[in-house]
């Protein structure tokens, strides 16, 4: 186990707070592992280990827990009968039904501090955000980044070996488990991650018997990341390839597979109307290894690939993302952060006829603009516009 303290902190931050601190992302992200590393904080800054309730619903001591009523008797069995400080940690809690009722009697009804995990976006839509009000906290969690994964391989970014770092990174990918495993078996982990995403967050919680239409619109979106698609679009092809499905279908399935936090959905944003395009939209996957994995180990696709490591990255910093779009040219991305706006335009190398910074040029206001390269280039900048080597911008931040 070791430290994320960018995501530590958060939680650190909002401690004692009214507010619900709820970790969310794609399963084996790291959401366990920063609750134990919440919880080994509580104790070394002096609360008893009898003032912690921890609970893992996926854990054999608590499986069984999967009704509001089993919730709310076990808890009524552990809360402190006095007015004392306690802190209650719930692991998977979206594995409980009706547990939303449960947790927020707890936060009006007793001097607590809250933190769940979940591993699908759907337990933050509708009755929570009824019933809280605006007081929970979402802090989402990533498989690691560049940097966790150079701190955690133990490898000096300022030495010749960082290049061929991000080579296995941009290849397996940032899930934990796989980054510290041996190479031999790095597809074998991403095969049962993968697997147990598809089948058991997706396809058993929605109540989908055969998977195979499911595991055949990842595989589309995994070998077209950073295309613009549509449903229509998506279905023709599976039906092309003897698939039977339909629009509705490929609509459902797309959604869950982003509320399982596997894909994330990008829409096209008109930079000088303003406004959003009811037009296609891209999607990009959480994990590079999970890629690779899904479109059957095949080489090709750099740029669409380098823009999936972009844009998972701009995440990580807290950007919100879309795709901007400009007088028929298109800006890979434009995100936002508070007050600040940025535009980057993504290319493996920078072309010769410097088209990359073309598009950027168009807009005409006064926030920052680059390119990120997937190769390295001695030219640093073009028409005032940064060129920046995707290793050097990955470690920039």
């Amino acid at each position: 186990m070791f430290s994320r303290p960018a995501y530590l902190s958060q939680l650190i931050q909002f401690k004692d707070s009214d507010f619900i601190k709820v970790i969310t992302g794609v399963r084996r992200a790291g959401k366990s592992v920063l609750l134990q590393l919440y919880k080994d904080y509580l104790i070394e800054s002096g609360v008893p280990d009898d003032h912690i309730i921890y609970m893992n619903f996926e854990s054999f001591d608590y499986q069984m827990i999967n009704t509001e009523e089993k919730l709310h008797a076990k808890l009524a069995a552990l809360l402190p009968k006095d007015q004392k400080k306690f802190y209650l940690l719930l692991d998977e809690i979206q594995a409980v039904q009706g547990w939303q009722r449960v947790i927020n009697g707890v936060r009006v009804s007793y001097n607590s501090d809250i933190v769940i995990t979940g591993s699908n976006a759907n337990m933050l839509s509708g009755e929570l955000a009824t019933l809280l009000s605006g007081r929970y906290i979402e802090i989402p969690i990533y498989p690691l980044s560049f940097q966790e994964f150079l701190t955690v391989k133990q490898i000096d970014k300022d030495t010749r070996h960082v290049d061929s770092a991000y080579q296995e990174y941009e290849m397996f990918g940032g899930f934990p488990s796989v980054v510290i495993a041996d190479q031999s078996i790095k597809d074998t982990i991403l095969s049962g991650i993968f697997d147990t995403i598809i089948l058991n967050d997706v396809a058993l919680r929605a109540g989908i018997k055969d998977a195979e239409i499911l595991k055949s619109i990842v595989r589309f979106l995994a070998d077209n990341v950073g295309q613009l698609v549509n449903t229509s679009k998506i279905a023709h092809t599976l039906r092309s390839e003897g698939i039977d499905t339909s629009n509705h279908t490929v609509n459902r399935y797309l959604a869950l597979l982003e509320s399982g936090f596997l894909f994330y959905r990008v829409r096209q944003y008109d930079i000088r109307g303003r406004e959003f395009l009811r037009t296609n939209g891209k999607y990009f996957i959480v994990d590079a290894g999970l890629r690779r994995h899904a479109v059957g180990k095949k080489d090709g696709n750099y740029s669409n690939r380098l823009e999936n490591i972009v844009f998972m990255e701009l995440l990580r910093r807290g950007y919100t993302v879309d795709i901007g779009k400009i007088n028929h040219k298109e800006i890979d991305f434009v995100a936002r952060r508070l007050d600040e706006t940025l535009y980057i335009q993504v290319a493996y190398q920078l072309p010769d006829n410097s088209h990359e910074t073309d598009n950027l040029l168009h807009i005409k206001d006064n926030y920052q603009k680059i390119v990120i390269t997937g190769r390295y280039s001695e030219v640093t900048q073009v028409d005032g516009i940064p060129i920046v080597y995707i290793v050097d911008w990955l470690l920039s931040e």
